[in-house]
């Protein structure tokens, strides 16, 4: 292992999940014991993961269904499904610039702009659809590319530079639209048959819930496998079989009551394998250690030898990407594109479900789940209120108040881990 790689892997180990080790031991000797046992430690010490979302996501839903019994019915969930996927794809890439502790205040203009773009590409000017996709796209790697030059040759703060990508890229948007303002996707094209009304049978939905659950536990196995082999301590069987199975269960809830109604939506799906992907990229790959390491100390993944220039480079790419990727979905979702298409509250949103989902603010903290997480507390906030008939104004209020609990929450449990020595 070279010294980059250990550098590496300690940063995130210290950032990310800095009591793996002793966890470990403590399962492989004590079971299923001792995974509840090495979880409790982990709560005292203010290592909270994802247990305060989960939790509010379930206060939340449970609310809304005393005062609304259509709240979790399978129409409405499959509804909010879709309303998620677009704030989700744009809170990933929030979440991996929280990560190096930066910010990126323009993505709604950025998803606006894409999809007007897409919009005036594929309607007005007859471009194929997979052109006016791959345009819309591009545009948001380079709008990444071009931040991040900016941060790295010029040192310009990510809160400048995007609030001015935010006012510009608005700018741009109502140019491309021109002075009609609105363009009508139409409704039998494949990018909104997708958004709207591709859905997966029931059969291939229970397929893939196997499919994922078998892999899980092969991989599990086979890490388990290699761990021994190496003589390290090991996870017993009966804990990963434990594990699979409560996989399997938190996978066919929602997909039965999903199936109840029109099933799981193509859209959602995409999300959640970008969700996938970006967790195991961000998790497994020496480009993930590098972002964990440069968001926990960036003059020390320096020294280790990281190229941080194009860790920054690559982050804010990917977060503008997701982002009109974002934007083109629920551009396709809503069969239009608009003025206000990315505006509103769409940048908001996203910044709030990426931080509501349990990425830190200071950097170095979280995970693709966050996006997630995050997302489905926003969504549910607004669909529920939506169904009580609610102006917007409540829903700003309550939104406004999760964001501040979950930001108190993450201050509170850091200076329990650095109390605990485990920040």
């Amino acid at each position: 292992m070279t010294l980059q790689d250990s550098a590496q892997d300690s940063a995130q180990d210290s950032a990310q999940l800095p009591a793996d080790l002793q966890d470990e031991r403590l399962i492989a000797s004590r079971g299923l014991s001792g995974a509840v046992g090495a979880f409790g430690a982990r709560l005292r010490s203010g290592d909270l993961g994802s247990v305060p979302v989960v939790i509010g996501l379930i206060i939340i839903w449970a609310v809304f269904q005393v005062a609304n019994s259509s709240f979790l019915s399978s129409r409405n969930l499959v509804n909010l499904t879709l309303q998620t996927t677009s704030v989700g794809v744009i809170a990933l890439g929030i979440v991996l610039v929280l990560l190096l502790g930066e910010i990126d205040l323009s993505v709604g203009s950025v998803s606006g702009f894409a999809g007007a773009v897409v919009g005036v590409t594929f309607v007005n000017k007859g471009w194929p659809v997979v052109l006016s996709l791959l345009v819309g796209i591009a545009l948001g790697i380079a709008v990444g590319l071009f931040y991040g030059l900016l941060y790295t040759r010029f040192g310009v703060p990510s809160f400048v530079i995007t609030l001015a990508g935010l006012l510009g890229f608005l700018g741009l948007q109502l140019l491309v639209l021109g002075k009609d303002g609105t363009i009508n996707l139409p409704y039998d094209s494949p990018l909104v048959g997708f958004a709207t009304r591709s859905f997966l049978s029931p059969a291939i939905a229970y397929a893939l819930v196997a499919l994922v659950v078998v892999v899980y536990a092969l991989t599990r196995l086979q890490g388990r496998n290699a761990r021994a082999a190496a003589g390290l301590s090991a996870a017993p069987t009966s804990f990963i079989a434990v594990k699979a199975t409560g996989l399997a269960v938190v996978l066919l809830v929602p997909v039965l009551v999903l199936n109840g109604d029109r099933g799981v939506s193509s859209m959602f799906l995409l999300f959640l394998a970008l969700v996938v992907v970006t967790d195991l990229a961000v998790r497994r790959t020496r480009w993930g250690r590098s972002v964990f390491a440069v968001g926990g100390n960036v003059e020390a993944a320096r020294r280790a030898g990281i190229n941080v220039r194009m860790i920054y480079l690559s982050v804010f790419a990917a977060c503008t990407t997701f982002a009109a990727v974002g934007g083109i979905l629920a551009a396709a979702r809503l069969v239009a594109v608009s003025q206000s298409s990315g505006g509103t509250d769409t940048n908001l949103n996203a910044i709030a479900s990426a931080v509501i989902g349990g990425t830190s603010l200071f950097g170095g903290r979280g995970s693709a789940s966050s996006a997630l997480l995050g997302a489905l507390v926003i969504t549910s906030i607004s669909n529920g209120l939506a169904l009580l008939s609610l102006d917007s104004n409540v829903r700003y209020i309550v939104t406004a108040g999760v964001l501040l609990v979950a930001v108190t929450i993450d201050s509170l449990s850091r200076r329990s881990r650095q109390a605990h020595g485990r920040a």
